[in-house]
């Protein structure tokens, strides 16, 4: 027994000693661990500082990080050492921090502080998605190779993660996240975010509680912009829930129910609840309160018109339904509102404040007070951001002007003079006025930016078993006072908005075409006059061996047996040549309005036929030269609001093309039989009308419906000589065909084959009288000046007669279709079109569908 005490008290001292000499170190090790025995404790002098264990960031800025300074009086335990551990983890930067000393001397204390760094980023990798949506996440995430990898970073990317796919309605999206070690560098990973969409979310139901009124619930949840139902007929907004989005629709709401009259609605409280994994529902309880009424409307400090006057232009009577946005709109917004009777008179200071004076009942009293202020005198007019198109060209197109009154109607109408340039994005056209109320004046600064409108065609295409290439440039702001200005090429000369095109069509010598057109569209500078100046050669022959393989096809002797010798491979044998010129002179009207324009138009062109009656179907075989000498004059009143997608507006034409009536003086009898075509068609007499009408109406938002119509006579001056054979209307032309349609319109008829609805008489192509009916509905894609695309829908009809006894505009052939446009500065307008025919010709059977490629023009 005495043995074993004596072992145990000899255990216990050894204990003791250990723990003495060892009483320092556990001081630090306590305060690392985080456990303070505050039973023990020392002061010491900080005599030196290191930083170990950092690869990528500098020890000096670490320790000074750190708090704790050489010289330094710390106590050990104690908060000195525990705020410099929190304060390290608190960077976010490490993954571990421990603090040792190194030596202790008397008082005096050297520290060592061993940080790991977290790691760094290797790579990452998105796993359980497409390829588009993994750029789509790369872009908005920028996770770059050499970041530190932090849990914030990690959060915050599978935040932005699930965003992306909630916003294309994934609701339930769950992202998982795996770190990786890189095997090729130390203290860098790769992390592979595993993604699962799961199904998409749509609303099945937006439910009204509450609504205890005559408004239908369709009409509320129509007013929800944003926020759908998912039904079929909602095909242009899908029925996604998007929070941000909703809250708007929330708003709208509230302000259709405004409209109805009941001014004091608001949502008491909404609930989103979900009713499967693909579905979701939204109650929203309403409060609608009492339906109100307009009644007592007066005037207050209006000395410019009279209160009569302001009450026609309101058109808000006693007993109307109270609708705030509607009281707004004539007021403040609509072109023929109360202010824009003021605006359009210069002043610009007007301001009207409507004040509700009495409510009683179901009725409410309204004082509109205004202060007139004096009218405000244009100062300076500032253009801003054109870097390309010349100062002046824009200047020109303006209706405001130095000195003049301030004008609403002329600066909208200014927009949309720019707009209709072409050279600017219709988009981002802006005017900022600039009051000064102490001198009375306005600065207008116009903001315009600039669009690539040039454009280059190249392309081919296979037709009547040849292939036809395509060449050309449009320079649609060239300026020709540059061309011998070596600094001006860049690489054009540009600027003055004049127009410069250049075409070329070929298929080696059997086909060629050359167009060179230029356009001036103030002619002298000084007027809105234009010049249009074009030239222009088309030449189509048969060879020998291509004709001998068509002849041969049909008969059973070749070209070479019947003619009785050897053409040649390549040798012409007939052919049509046509040259010609065109000088045109336009200029706007000021009557009836000043959308009206006119442009005349004189051309000369020759046809010379050589055993060339495939097209013309002459008496002769098709030789002889034509001469066809025109005067065009179009009529037109234009008030769309811009070129490439329209929303508002109409473009009205009447087009008439005359001859001269050679046969009334030329003492020629073309009642006798042996008069021939080269005789009776030598110069060419005819009278041509064609009219034109497109309305454009923006239906809701970006969405447009567009209705044309079309209708064409060409005819005779002299029943004898009769109808011409080099004019006319091909109906149903494919828009790409380019190869004989010489002297004649082509009017594209979407699902119809080439030619397929133009009359045939004696052989030859009779339309010489035609109509054509378009709608269509349009939404856009993208507005993008760099790729305007839209989306349409449509209905076509039309049809040709060869004689008036024959029309009947009612009697044409149907159909309908989608269609796709793309308007690119490079190549102009593209697009694809599917039209199903509903009605069947003689050629073509009704219930069928054709594909049509369109390039460069409408249809």
């Amino acid at each position: 027994m005495n043995y074993k005490f004596f072992s145990l008290i000899l255990f216990l001292i050894t204990l003791a000693n250990i723990a003495v000499a060892q009483n320092d170190s556990a001081i630090i090790n306590e305060v690392e661990s985080g456990i303070i025995d505050y039973s023990v404790k020392n002061t010491y002098e900080i005599a030196e500082i290191k930083v170990v264990g950092v690869k990528y960031l500098n020890p000096d800025i670490l320790a000074q990080l750190s708090g704790l300074k050489v010289g330094q009086k710390i106590s050990i335990p104690g908060d000195d050492i525990a705020n410099v551990i929190k304060k390290f983890w608190k960077q976010g930067l490490f993954s571990d921090v421990k603090i040792y000393y190194t030596k202790i001397e008397d008082d005096k204390i050297y520290l060592e502080i061993f940080l790991k760094e977290r790691p760094r980023l290797a790579n990452i990798e998105l796993k359980g998605i497409k390829k588009s949506d993994q750029d789509d996440l790369k872009e908005k995430i920028e996770l770059k190779r050499g970041m530190q990898v932090t849990d914030n970073i990690i959060d915050n990317t599978i935040y932005l993660i699930k965003k992306h796919f909630i916003e294309k309605g994934f609701l339930n999206t769950e992202v998982n996240v795996i770190q990786k070690d890189d095997s090729m560098f130390l203290n860098m990973v790769n992390i592979v975010f595993e993604i699962n969409k799961h199904k998409k979310v749509k609303v099945k139901e937006i439910n009204f509680i509450g609504l205890n009124t005559d408004i239908k619930p369709g009409k509320l949840r129509r007013a929800m912009k944003e926020t759908k139902r998912k039904r079929i007929y909602n095909l242009s907004k899908p029925s996604k829930y998007v929070k941000s989005k909703y809250d708007d629709d929330k708003n709208k709401l509230i302000e259709k129910l405004n409209e109805f009259g009941y001014r004091d609605a608001r949502i008491i409280k909404d609930s989103v609840y979900v009713i499967d994994l693909k579905n979701i529902a939204i109650d929203i309880y309403l409060e609608v309160g009492k339906k109100y009424y307009f009644r007592n409307i007066k005037w207050i400090g209006n000395t410019k018109y009279s209160s009569s006057t302001l009450d026609n232009i309101l058109n808000i009577k006693k007993g109307d339904i109270y609708d705030q946005s509607l009281l707004n709109k004539r007021l403040f917004t609509d072109e023929d509102g109360v202010s824009t009777l003021y605006l359009d008179n210069g002043y610009l200071f007007f301001q009207v404040t409507p004040v509700e004076v009495k409510i009683e009942a179901d009725s409410i009293d309204l004082e509109l007070r205004i202060t007139e202020g004096e009218q405000a005198v244009i100062n300076n007019v500032i253009i801003e951001g054109n870097t390309k198109t010349n100062e002046n060209v824009i200047r020109r197109e303006l209706r405001t002007r130095p000195g003049e009154l301030f004008s609403k109607t002329d600066i909208t109408r200014s927009i949309r003079e720019l707009a209709n340039l072409g050279h600017f994005d219709p988009e981002k056209l802006d005017v900022v006025p600039i009051p000064d109320p102490a001198r009375g004046t306005v600065d207008l600064k116009y903001k315009v930016e600039e669009k690539s409108t040039d454009q280059f065609e190249i392309s081919g295409g296979y037709g009547s078993k040849m292939f036809i290439g395509t060449v050309g440039v449009r320079f649609s702001n060239f300026s020709i006072q540059n061309v011998f200005n070596k600094k001006a090429w860049r690489p054009i000369p540009s600027g003055d908005g004049q127009t410069l095109s250049i075409k070329v069509q070929a298929t080696g010598k059997m086909y060629q075409s050359y167009n060179i057109s230029f356009a001036e569209p103030w002619f002298g500078g000084k007027k809105p006059n234009s010049l249009v100046v074009s030239l222009f050669y088309y030449f189509y022959g048969y060879p020998a061996q291509y004709y001998n393989n068509y002849y041969s096809s049909y008969y059973s002797s070749t070209l070479e047996d019947y003619y009785g010798y050897n053409f040649g491979d390549y040798a012409i044998t007939n052919y049509m040549r046509s040259i010609g010129v065109s000088v045109g002179l336009g200029r706007r009207l000021k009557w009836p309005d000043d959308y009206f324009l006119i442009n005349n138009e004189l051309s000369y062109e020759q046809y010379r036929l050589k055993d060339y009656n495939a097209y013309f179907q002459l008496d002769n075989n098709g030789n002889g030269k034509y001469n066809l000498l025109t005067f065009k004059t179009i009529i037109a009143r234009n008030s769309v609001n811009q070129p490439i997608y329209p929303r508002s507006g109409s473009n009205i034409s009447l087009a008439i093309t005359l001859t001269p009536p050679y046969s009334f003086f030329n003492n020629i009898n073309y009642a006798d039989p042996s008069i021939t075509d080269s005789i009776r068609h030598k110069w060419v007499e005819y009278h041509k009308w064609v009219f034109k009408t497109e309305w454009y109406l923006n239906i809701v938002e970006k969405l447009v419906f567009a209705a044309k119509t079309n209708f064409g006579i060409v005819t005779y001056y002299n029943k004898e000589v009769g109808y011409t054979p080099f004019d006319g209307f091909d109906i149903g032309v494919d828009p790409m065909t380019t190869m004989y349609t010489y002297g004649r319109d082509r009017i594209p008829l979407r699902g119809f084959k080439n030619g397929s609805i133009t009359p045939i008489e004696n052989g030859r192509k009779s339309g010489n009288i035609y109509t054509k009916y378009t709608a269509e509905l349009r939404y856009p894609i993208s507005l993008n000046p760099q790729a305007t695309v839209y989306a349409l829908i449509f209905a076509e009809a039309g049809n040709a007669w060869s004689t008036f006894s024959t029309f009947n505009p009612f009697s044409v052939k149907r159909t309908g279709g989608v269609g796709l446009r793309a308007y690119l500065p490079m190549f102009g307008l593209i697009g694809l079109d599917y039209g199903y025919r509903f009605d069947g010709t003689a050629s073509e059977e009704a219930g069928k569908g054709e594909f049509h490629f369109v390039i460069g023009q409408e249809l």
